[in-house]
């Protein structure tokens, strides 16, 4: 994603940002770019004098210490997915954003897509009335052996910090509860090296309850091939689905609690109408989370994905791992020191270095 984002830079494809420095401890990396000063540690990129922001893309552990300290040293931070491997990581990175002239943000590129933003607008705004229940079948990660061979820290609790949770489902963990706010508590069952040779998950159910009662299955996985990606979701006005680029709204014309109480018959359900919701492409995605972390330093334009915000996403993520491995229900929010004592016993016992 480094290569993909220096691209997009330097052909000009984020107007009023230039790129003026690299990083990256492997000479042959920054070789993508001899046009531009390079650097193998961050900490003298960040000291150079030579940039106004960092856009970290680096393995997951690196971003919470190189956040850090880019925004002790005054810069601009766009910080890629996940904000930080875990809770704890995730609250002193945030900690360090300090200064509220200097713009944090996070790569949640998925917010960009008119889809997700036409479920959240109907779910936040009351059209869809009280969610009862959600189910989201993300199972259209798979990938290959090859792909978690590829790179020494990838698939493991040292080098990664976990798999599909930590890797893929960001994106959808982000949009699960920005669409929907945080669950209070959830009961998850993971799949560690279910279908790969490796040692954190890559199959995850996960069950959930909402402090209104509502409920909600998460399942995805990168061993399923064909996958799904399939959110659907039931509430008093109706029930919306989206799978295959189509938003459908099965619109009730009585809330169904209200049909329940006050209809005479026994088998009949609420009226509905069908609608299809007309919605074309899936946004800026990357480019457009880049423009808007240049507009928002320029012209002080509201983030797509402030970076604080990150930290529900890993929340989340780490509550399932939690509640598989101690085979308990999670509460949230969850005790971020347990689950850091948890996570340094999986790493006592990794296969891989960083």
């Amino acid at each position: 994603m480094g290569t993909a984002h220096a691209e997009s830079l330097l052909s000009g494809k984020v107007p009023r940002a230039e790129l003026s420095a690299v990083c990256d401890p492997h000479a042959e990396r920054v070789a993508r770019c001899p046009q531009i000063k390079s650097f193998s540690r961050f900490e003298d990129l960040i000291r150079s004098g030579l940039v106004d922001a960092v856009l970290i893309t680096t393995p997951h552990y690196s971003h919470t210490d190189i956040g850090i300290d880019a925004l002790q040293h005054r810069l601009h931070v766009l910080v890629e997915k996940p904000l930080s491997v875990h809770k704890a990581d995730c609250e002193r990175l945030i900690a360090a954003h300090t200064n509220p002239g200097k713009i944090f943000a996070i790569m949640f590129n998925q917010r960009t897509d008119p889809f997700y933003q036409k479920i959240r607008e109907m779910a936040r705004g009351g059209e869809l009335g009280e969610i009862r229940r959600i189910n989201w079948i993300i199972t259209d990660w798979f990938r290959s052996e090859a792909y978690y061979t590829g790179s020494p820290w990838r698939a493991t609790w040292e080098g990664e910090g976990g798999g599909v949770l930590l890797n893929q489902c960001p994106h959808n963990l982000d949009l699960f509860q920005w669409m929907f706010g945080m669950p209070v508590r959830v009961r998850a069952f993971c799949g560690f090296g279910r279908y790969h040779k490796i040692e954190v998950e890559d199959d995850v159910t996960a069950y959930m309850e909402f402090p209104n009662g509502t409920t909600a299955v998460f399942i995805t996985s990168t061993g399923e091939a064909p996958g799904t990606n399939r959110l659907e979701v039931a509430s008093e006005r109706g029930k919306i689905v989206y799978e295959n680029d189509s938003l459908k709204f099965t619109r009730n014309e009585v809330p169904m609690s209200e049909f329940s109480r006050t209809t005479a018959t026994r088998f009949d359900a609420p009226p509905r109408t069908e609608i299809s919701i007309p919605i074309e492409g899936h946004g800026g995605q990357h480019l457009e989370v880049l423009q808007n972390f240049v507009e928002a330093i320029l012209d002080g334009k509201p983030l797509i994905a402030p970076a604080e915000e990150g930290i529900h996403s890993v929340e989340l993520a780490n509550a399932m791992i939690l509640s598989s491995i101690k085979n308990k229900t999670v509460d949230l929010p969850m005790d971020s020191a347990e689950y850091a004592v948890l996570l340094r016993e999986l790493i006592s016992k990794s296969r891989s270095g960083k």
